[in-house]
């Protein structure tokens, strides 16, 4: 066996449907297209979502609600979490860069503490918001919120 007589296996490829080649070759005629019509012809193309003249989809659903363009979207990260990043690092000022690096965020996403959990130790957290909750907890073991 070498490179010159390779081949696929047998019944892995088939030949391809040659249409309109005459009656005699059992696929002549309309071409497997069927009777009349605008799919019979050629440079037939039929509208995206057209649904043969019913109504479509997208117009049956109605439309609400609407997108806030003024809408700021946040990353939130709980309390424990950051007693856990500090308690793993030893730090008592977490920063942005502290959560981009153990891979919390990126450096895209702007970061919102919560005040889901409890902090242990006292800390200077670096964050752009911070709910009413976590800043009563930071404050509350002596630490400091310090909004960007």
């Amino acid at each position: 066996m070498d490179l010159s007589n390779l081949k696929p296996a047998c019944g892995s490829t088939h030949s391809r449907r040659r249409t309109g080649r005459g009656i005699g070759s059992g696929l002549g005629g309309t071409s497997t297209r069927g009777h009349k019509g605008a799919k019979q012809r050629s440079g037939y193309h039929q509208k995206v979502g057209f649904e043969g003249g019913q109504m479509p989809l997208q117009r049956r659903v109605p439309k609400f609600g609407f997108k806030n363009i003024n809408r700021v979207e946040y990353k939130a990260i709980n309390l424990d979490t950051v007693q856990s990043l500090a308690d793993d690092k030893g730090l008592t000022k977490i920063s942005i860069q502290d959560f981009i690096s153990a891979g919390f965020v990126s450096s895209k996403h702007l970061v919102k503490i919560l005040g889901n959990g409890s902090l242990k130790s006292k800390l200077e957290i670096e964050a752009h918001a911070f709910s009413k909750n976590a800043i009563a907890a930071i404050e509350a073991v002596g630490g400091n919120a310090v909004k960007l």
